[in-house]
């Protein structure tokens, strides 16, 4: 058995840290897994903010080079004269953003403008002048001028605190070199362009323009820490960049933070319902070794039990039968002697056959009306000889006019004995064992005191489980089974009563056994 029980121990050491490594290692796994399903989720919103923010740009793109290429169609550098009768009675159709178109004649050395054409009013008439000294003075060294083509370019950059965007391609005409310039109005793009393009329809503030210095040019400011997404304008307004604010990046953030919370607390919850688990199963392993433990030590002292009484009664036949008796008084005390002790082993194998009964669940009572008093006063009588033989007082105190009441007798008269036989190991010492029945509220009390040397506070509660047993008996090593009270109980209980215990150690014990009045 110490054997055994080591080997269950050494088991149980190295069966916890494993299951508790293995869930460990679980829990670490399925977060870096959650991470990572995270991140290729971030991973895809990112992904189509991006694509969001690339149809944006391209659309503004598209629509400032659909206009140039209109202008480009309709310009003719053979016949600059001409210019303001082709474009303008289409412009504001065809060319909402563009504000002026110039044709510069490349081939003099101070590049003369030989046609422009404006949509601005005549009160607007020096700006015009004004872009018009600015082309001539700093914008053209800036262009990429080569060999005349027809390749579309663009110009956009800030002069004077304020930003142009012109659009510039060339050609020839008698062998005269000349560039076309088309200058779109910057404001008209972001106070009609951009909020048709680039505003939510939802209302909510996810886009908006930086200029070269970060400075924000449309739309409102995005908060900081916001998970954004930038791209610059490839082609047209290149010195700027839109910046779009991720999918419900607020919230993106925040399902972020509470999903890691939620899945730390989920692992830790399962960590924890693991240990908590496998410590259950580790507990009922460990009281099931008890409980086999008790099993072992009950089957030894059921044994001994058995074989006391026999003993006795073989010894007082011998001597009868060997006719070793000196007198008849002699020989009427060793009949009655194997009496009591056959009825002390008939007490003992009931007890085992009720007891297995209770533990199969197929115990059952029959009730009927009949006297408490009289089951007691049976009951005493049995044991009365032993106690007389032992040296110990027993005293049976009745209530008169004790009420009846529905009982099963067998089965309470059983209870009765085992609380006698459990007194009678204990009182040696106090030579004095006390029964009374009394009425109560409600029903009948039985109470079974002795002098013995009492039941320690922590015992109390559990020497009426089975297979238990008190310290006491243990350090005394008084034999007992260890399943007496637990049938007590179980007879108390099926008559909807109760049996309780007072005790201080060293003052002896009384036993209380209730039964509830009832026909």
């Amino acid at each position: 058995m110490a054997e055994g029980s080591r080997r269950g121990r050494l088991v149980t050491f190295l069966f916890l840290p494993a299951i508790v490594a293995a869930a460990v290692v679980l829990g670490v796994f399925l977060f870096r897994a959650s991470q990572q399903t995270e991140q290729i989720r971030q991973r895809s919103v990112v992904e189509a903010t991006l694509t969001l923010a690339n149809e944006k740009v391209d659309r503004l793109d598209r629509m400032i080079i659909e206009q140039d290429n209109v202008l480009a169609s309709e310009v003719d550098v053979s016949d600059p004269g001409q210019l303001a009768r082709w474009w303008l009675p289409t412009a504001a159709r065809e060319t909402p953003t563009v504000r002026a178109v110039l044709i510069v004649d490349r081939s003099t050395p101070e590049n003369q403008v030989v046609a422009f054409a404006s949509r601005a009013l005549e009160a607007e008439g020096t700006e015009d002048e004004a872009f018009r000294r600015l082309l001539l003075q700093r914008m053209l060294r800036e262009m990429d001028l080569g060999p005349p083509t027809p390749q579309l370019r663009h110009l956009h950059r800030p002069y004077n605190g304020q930003s142009y965007l012109v659009s510039y391609w060339q050609g020839q005409a008698g062998g005269r070199p000349y560039l076309v310039v088309a200058w779109h109005d910057v404001p008209r793009l972001v106070h009609d362009v951009f909020p048709r393009l680039f505003a939510d329809p939802r209302g909510a503030s996810r886009v908006n323009v930086v200029d070269e210095e970060g400075r924000k040019v449309f739309g409102a400011a995005l908060r900081q820490g916001e998970f954004t997404v930038g791209r610059p304008f490839p082609t047209t307004l290149y010195g700027w960049r839109l910046q779009v604010a991720l999918t419900a990046a607020d919230e993106l953030g925040q399902r972020v933070e509470r999903r890691q919370t939620l899945e730390l607390l989920l692992v830790g919850t399962a960590c924890v319902v693991i240990v908590v688990g496998v410590s259950f199963i580790l507990f009922a392993v460990e009281k099931d070794r008890r409980l086999s433990e008790q099993k072992s030590e009950f089957v030894a002292n059921v044994s001994h039990e058995l074989k006391t009484p026999l003993s006795s009664i073989r010894m007082f036949a011998e001597l009868l039968l060997t006719g070793r008796v000196p007198t008849e008084e002699k020989r009427q005390q060793y009949l009655h002697i194997m009496h009591q002790e056959s009825e002390r082993l008939t007490a003992l194998i009931e007890n085992v056959v009720d007891f297995a009964r209770v533990e199969r669940g197929k115990a059952t009572l029959t009730f009927a009306e009949g006297d408490v008093g009289e089951v007691v006063q049976r009951a005493v009588e049995v044991y009365r000889y032993r106690a007389e033989r032992e040296g110990i007082s027993l005293t049976l105190e009745l209530d008169p006019e004790l009420p009846s009441t529905s009982i099963d007798a067998r089965a309470l008269e059983l209870a009765v004995l085992n609380l006698l036989d459990n007194a009678l190991k204990y009182a040696r010492d106090g030579k004095q064992i006390d029964v009374r029945v009394s009425a109560v509220s409600g029903g009948l009390e039985i109470l079974v005191a002795d002098r013995g040397p009492g039941i320690a506070p922590e015992d109390q509660r559990r020497i009426f489980d089975r297979f238990v047993r008190g310290r006491s008996a243990t350090h005394s090593r008084i034999r007992g089974t260890g399943i007496g009270l637990a049938l007590v109980k179980h007879i108390a209980e099926a008559h909807g009563g109760y049996v309780r215990v007072r005790s201080q150690e060293g003052h002896g014990a009384t036993f209380v056994l209730g039964i509830p009045q009832r026909s």
